[in-house]
C-alpha cells in the first residue's frame, strides 16, 4: 500500500512538473467560422504535443488587423502565431518581421499548396505564412427566388444581370433583400469588395505614375452602381455589414444573392446552420464585358513573428493547422464539405470532396482566374487584386472605405466621397514619396 501510494505520489509530482514546463503559445486569430472550428479541434494537437499549451486571442477582422500590425511593427511580442493575409505577408517578410516556414515537417508537402495561393505568401522563394484557407469571391444565390423572379442565373453573369435580378428578387414585405454586399468600412471589408468590383468596371487605384484615380469616370460608375443597387435591393443598415453580418443574413433566408468570399459556401450550404442550405446555387463573380471579373484572391494564413521566443512550438502548431492531416480531421468530424478550402491541390482531386462540395470547381476556377499582377483593365504599377500591395494601403484603404461606407449610409454624396478619396490619396501618396 505504501509503495503504491508512493508511486502514485511520484507520478503526480512528475505530471505537475511536466505541466509546469509546458510551453504556452499565444495565437491571434479572426472570428470566422473555420477558425472557430479549429479551436474546437485542438485536442488533436494537444494529444500529439502535450508539452505545448495554446492561448487564443480571437478578434473581429478589422480589430485583428489593427492589433497584429501594431504589435509586429512595435516588436510588442504579444503573439507567437498571427492570422494574417495575402496583403501583409510579402510586405512583412521584406521588413524581416516574419520567420520563414522552413521546418514544417517531412510529410507537410508544401508543393501541394495551390500555386496562386503559395505565390502570394512567399518572398524570395521562401514561404512566410502557411494558408489555413484560401479564397476568391463568387455569387451565392437562392435558386428558388431566382426561379420565382422568372430568371436563370448564368455561370458567368454580368453586373447588369445581377442588378436586374436583385431588384426583381427583393420582397420587402417578407424581409427578403435582393442582394447583400459588404458595407462595413475597412480596407479588407468594404474595400475588398469594392476594389475587386471596380476592376471589372475598368477602374484602378493608381495610374502608372502612382496618381490616384478616384476622379476618373470608372470609379464614379462603380460607386454609383453600388450605392443605387444597395438602396434599391440591399438590407437596412448595410453600411454596418461585413462578411459575418451578411453570412448571418443569407443563412436566415434574408438575401436573394450574396457576392463574397468562396469560403462562405460551406456555411451557407450547411443544414445545421443555414435555413436555405438546399436552395443555394453558385456563379462566377460578375463582369462588365471588359475582360475582368469582380473576384479577388486571398488567403487567411498563419505566420510567426520574428520576435517570438517560441518559434519551434509555433511552427509545430502552424504545421498541424495547415496540414493534409488537419483536412482529414475536419472531414472525419464535420464532413468533407466543411474542410477549409482553397489551399491544397490534392483536395480538389479528391472524389469525396467533389461529391460533398458542389461549390468546389467554381471555387478553384475563381481562385485560378484572379491575376494579382494584372488586376484591372488598364496597366497599374502595383500588385494585388482587391488591395494594393504597398505598406501605405492599410491606412489609406480604411480611410477611403470610411468615405464609401458614409456614401452608402447617405451621409454624403457619391461625388463628395470620391472627391475626398482623391484628395486624401494624393496627399498620402505625395507624403510617402510615390508622387514626385
Amino acid at each position: 500500500m505504501r509503495l503504491t501510494t508512493l508511486f502514485l505520489g511520484l507520478c503526480g509530482a512528475s505530471a505537475l512538473a511536466f505541466a509546469a514546463h509546458a510551453e504556452t503559445i499565444t495565437i491571434a486569430t479572426v472570428n470566422n467560422g473555420d477558425m472557430i472550428r479549429m479551436q474546437k479541434l485542438t485536442d488533436d494537437f494537444k494529444a500529439k504535443n502535450p508539452d505545448i499549451d495554446l492561448q487564443w486571442v480571437t478578434l473581429e477582422e478589422n480589430v485583428l488587423r489593427e492589433r497584429v500590425t501594431t504589435d509586429i511593427a512595435t516588436k510588442g511580442g504579444q503573439y507567437d502565431v498571427l492570422t494574417i493575409g495575402t496583403y501583409e505577408v510579402p510586405i512583412w517578410a521584406k521588413q524581416q518581421w516574419l520567420l520563414p516556414l522552413d521546418n514544417l515537417g517531412a510529410d507537410y508537402d508544401v508543393d501541394d499548396i495551390i500555386p496562386a495561393i503559395r505565390g502570394g505568401l512567399s518572398a524570395d522563394g521562401k514561404l512566410y505564412a502557411a494558408p489555413f484557407y484560401g479564397e476568391s469571391s463568387f455569387v451565392m444565390y437562392r435558386k428558388d427566388l431566382m426561379e420565382k423572379a422568372g430568371l436563370t442565373m448564368p455561370d458567368a453573369p454580368t453586373w447588369e444581370f445581377i442588378a436586374d435580378a436583385a431588384r426583381k428578387m427583393t420582397d420587402r414585405a417578407n424581409d427578403i433583400n435582393g442582394v447583400c454586399l459588404r458595407g462595413k468600412a475597412g480596407w479588407g471589408e468594404n474595400m475588398a469588395f469594392l476594389t475587386a468590383t471596380s476592376n471589372s468596371f475598368g477602374a484602378r487605384w493608381f495610374d502608372e505614375k502612382w496618381q490616384p484615380q478616384f476622379d476618373q469616370p470608372e470609379w464614379k460608375s462603380t460607386l454609383d452602381f453600388y450605392v443605387k443597387l444597395m438602396n434599391d435591393a440591399g438590407p437596412q443598415g448595410a453600411s454596418s455589414n461585413g462578411f459575418n453580418e451578411n453570412l448571418a443574413l443569407f443563412q436566415q433566408g434574408k438575401c436573394g444573392m450574396w457576392i463574397d468570399a468562396t469560403v462562405a459556401a460551406s456555411f451557407v450550404s450547411d443544414p445545421k446552420n443555414s435555413t436555405v442550405a438546399d436552395k443555394v446555387g453558385y456563379a462566377l463573380a460578375p463582369d462588365n464585358g471588359l475582360g475582368k471579373r469582380g473576384n479577388w484572391l486571398w488567403a487567411w494564413s498563419l505566420g510567426i513573428p520574428a520576435g517570438t521566443q517560441k518559434a519551434e512550438a509555433a511552427q509545430k502548431f502552424v504545421a498541424w493547422a495547415t496540414s493534409k492531416g488537419y483536412l482529414d480531421l475536419v472531414a472525419a468530424k464535420e464532413g468533407w464539405a466543411n474542410v477549409p478550402p482553397g489551399t491544397r491541390t490534392s483536395l480538389y482531386g479528391n472524389p469525396e470532396y467533389q461529391k460533398a462540395a458542389p461549390f468546389a470547381k467554381m471555387t478553384l476556377d475563381s481562385i485560378n482566374s484572379a491575376d494579382p499582377t494584372k488586376p484591372t483593365v488598364k496597366p497599374v504599377p502595383y500588385v494585388g487584386v482587391q488591395f494594393v500591395a504597398i505598406p501605405e494601403f492599410q491606412g489609406l484603404g480604411t480611410t477611403v472605405g470610411q468615405l464609401f461606407s458614409a456614401a452608402l449610409a447617405g451621409q454624403m454624396s457619391v461625388d463628395d466621397a470620391l472627391a475626398q478619396a482623391q484628395q486624401v490619396s494624393v496627399r498620402e501618396m505625395t507624403r510617402a514619396g510615390y508622387i514626385k
